[in-house]
């Protein structure tokens, strides 16, 4: 065996032990409006739009953007964590994803704020930390403004996890995983109806893994606790709850810089910054759960409570570069590839999330029309708690990571305490007519921030409300679906907790964003979309000690794609062509028509397998992913090339002596090709994080 070989079969073995076969699809349990004996059972997920302000109403249906990436998926892709996902979607990339630390999305040029612009189980939570995907069994991905569907939220889209739900039939699945490095998972999934009373159902994840990834000196682990249980109380009530406990362990990975004025050429992906005898791991704990009701009031009217709740600790600890005193640049680092460095220590963290919803949803008849009403409140409190925070010069690093300096640990940096409070008050209707359909959103959002430091002083309040609309018209060609939409949302920003800015960690008063949006969708089995997008959104003036609103950034883009199947080739991708612009700055003029830092000017995501006639059950694939070029400075005058990834793969599925298997390699960067994979800036400061060096994996699925 040769070396490469050798590796590919070491690198990811993951074993799985199940009752039921490959293609079974893991169930929710769900109240359906026509319940007549008994609340079904039944296979998700292509109604349930909740996500998207709709009950009951088909995915291709919808006169929005929604990409729902099923367990299936993320487990054929080895998706890991959220970050990941920007190989199967163009419409996201990379936004300061660092090794270690919580994920940071960008969907349509916007990076998601991880604490308004997610969801689990439709309810808001806050996403500053490591959101684990063993027990979640789906992704949905809302692009684009959706203020009236789930109030404050990044321009960009919204981001809800589901969880796995009781299944039908007895589900016993155990999972090893050994990587190239030295890591190892092991994970047990099990689920059922209670047998001697089949109206009670459970669904018990337990995960624990020793994390050795390519990334040198950034050896940790996790661990994963949940359940989900559900009652099916009567033929019209359903009883629904989960809980989750996670933990993960790992040192973070600093990110590279400017070289004064120059480009560096890529590093070695392995190369890690944060490698200083005093590195301590970042952190991160949480306990999330939700219980709900769902209610048949009628056969056309029903009641859903879902309340829910999150408890974050996390120990956020950096040997942190920052900029150049010594060339007076602290936005970079110097010339000859050194940097200040400093030593940032912010243990105890606390973060919680405490929201609630009630809905009514049903169908009335009015002459001609036909409507879907779903009228509701919802609240949702955040805390954000924190001690005083290291944060102190301990001397020059360099980019080669040979430097080892002293540790500074004093808490010489305060921290700011934040509560905000949002109440909204929703209605939609969805108004049919043959084939055409007409959507009317209203989202009235109220909302309370408050802010003060840890010293007691400069303590803040404000409250604003604001008035969501989201209009929408389709028409179904049979075929295929056209559709064009109008929205508003509301935005919310931190000023960054440094004591080089006027009003650290205080909040910033919400703004206005627009978005307008039109689409076509096929709805056959080969399916296709093309949609084109025009948003503007308030941008803010990141320039110390200014954090401010100056000007907005106005995108515009299409973005196509879709799926077929033809013989035994399965073809899948999708695309964005996007032109983003700052405009009408005032403080930072010299910045209009500028294009904004770290967005892609194009995106290809292309995935092709075939079934090989000759072997059963062997098939061959392969991956394309590739992004346009990104400014990494303000005024556009250096910015990262247009880079591309390589990606083969194949599975084979076969029963030994009766026992269902499926084998799947795959080596994602085959070329083992060097580039500048993103260009985030942080807190007024620019970095730059290297794509992924040639991976190698393997897995093995056996169902008994």
């Amino acid at each position: 065996m040769n070396k490469i070989s050798m590796l590919a079969f070491a690198s990811f073995l993951t074993l799985h032990f199940s009752t039921n076969s490959f293609a079974d699809e893991v169930t929710t349990t769900t109240v359906q409006e026509s319940a007549l004996s008994s609340v079904t059972i039944s296979d998700s997920q292509d109604t349930d739009t909740e996500v998207s302000g709709f009950f009951d109403v088909s995915v291709k249906e919808l006169p929005a953007s929604l990409h729902i990436l099923s367990f299936k998926k993320l487990e054929e892709n080895n998706i890991q964590k959220l970050s990941d996902i920007t190989i199967l979607d163009a419409s996201a990339s990379d936004s300061y994803n660092a090794a270690g630390y919580w994920d940071a999305l960008s969907v349509r040029g916007f990076t998601l704020d991880n604490r308004t612009s997610y969801l689990r189980e439709n309810l808001p939570i806050n996403a500053e930390t490591f959101i684990a995907l063993d027990n979640k069994e789906q992704i949905d991905v809302l692009k684009g403004l959706s203020g009236a569907q789930v109030g404050v939220s990044s321009p960009g889209g919204v981001v809800n996890y589901k969880v796995k739900r009781p299944t039908i039939k007895d589900l016993r699945e155990v999972k090893m995983q050994v990587g190239e490095q030295g890591s190892f998972l092991t994970a047990a999934d099990v689920g059922g109806r209670v047998e001697s009373a089949p109206e009670f159902g459970y669904r018990l994840n337990l995960a624990q893994e020793n994390l050795a990834p390519e990334l040198k000196n950034a050896e940790g682990s996790r661990s994963l606790v949940s359940f989900a249980g559900d009652w099916n109380r009567s033929s019209a009530t359903l009883l629904q709850t989960e809980l989750e406990w996670s933990r993960r362990s790992q040192p973070s990975q600093a990110g590279f810089s400017l070289l004064g004025n120059k480009l560096p050429d890529p590093v070695n992906p392995r190369l890690n910054l944060n490698n200083q005898a005093w590195t301590q791991p970042v952190v991160f704990e949480g306990v999330t759960g939700s219980a709900g009701l769902k209610h048949n009031l009628s056969s056309s009217w029903n009641l859903q409570v879902v309340a829910g709740f999150q408890n974050l600790t996390t120990d956020d600890r950096l040997a942190y570069p920052y900029g150049c005193s010594a060339e007076n640049n602290y936005d970079r680092y110097c010339s000859d590839g050194t940097y200040d460095l400093y030593d940032f220590r912010s243990d105890d963290e606390k973060r919680a999330t405490y929201s609630g919803k009630v809905s009514f949803d049903g169908v009335l008849k009015t002459a001609v029309l036909t409507h879907k009403l779903s009228v509701g409140v919802m609240s949702a409190q955040q805390q954000t708690r924190v001690q005083k925070q290291a944060y102190n010069y301990v001397g020059v690093g360099n980019v080669e990571g040979t430097a080892q300096l002293p540790e500074n640990p004093a808490l010489t940096d305060e921290g700011t305490n934040r509560d905000s409070t949002t109440t909204d008050v929703f209605v939609f209707d969805n108004l049919k007519y043959q084939s055409w359909n007409l959507w009317l959103g209203l989202r009235h959002s109220m909302m309370n921030r408050e802010s003060i430091r840890t010293d007691g002083s400069r303590a803040v309040s404000h409250d604003q409300a604001f008035t969501l609309p989201w209009f929408a018209l389709s028409y179904d060609f049979e075929k295929f679906l056209t559709y064009a939409s109008v929205a508003q949302g509301v935005e919310s920003f931190v000023t960054p907790n440094k004591v080089d800015y006027t009003h650290a960690g205080e909040y910033v008063p919400d703004v206005i964003s627009h978005q307008y949006e039109v689409g076509l969708r096929g709805t056959e089995e080969n399916t296709w979309f093309i949609t084109a997008f025009h948003i503007d959104r308030p941008l803010i003036l990141d320039q110390k000690p200014l954090y401010q609103v100056d000007g907005t950034a106005e995108h515009q883009g299409v973005e196509f794609g879709g799926e077929y199947r033809f013989s035994r080739w399965h073809f899948e991708g999708s695309a964005m062509a996007l032109k983003a612009r700052r405009k009408d700055a005032t403080v930072a003029s010299s910045l209009n028509n500028k294009n904004p830092i770290n967005v892609p000017s194009h995106t290809l995501r292309a995935q092709a397998s075939y079934l090989i006639s000759d072997v059963k059950g062997l098939t061959l694939s392969t991956r394309l992913v590739q992004e346009g070029a990104r400014a990494v400075t303000a005024d556009n005058a250096v910015t990262l090339p247009t880079w591309t990834r390589w990606d083969v793969g194949a599975s084979y599925a076969r029963a030994l002596g009766g026992v269902k298997t499926q084998w799947r390699v795959s080596v994602d960067n085959v070329l083992d090709t060097r580039y500048w994979q993103e260009s985030p800036e942080q807190y007024g400061h620019l970095y730059l994080y290297p794509g992924q060096a040639r991976t190698f994996w393997f897995s093995l699925q056996a169902a008994l």
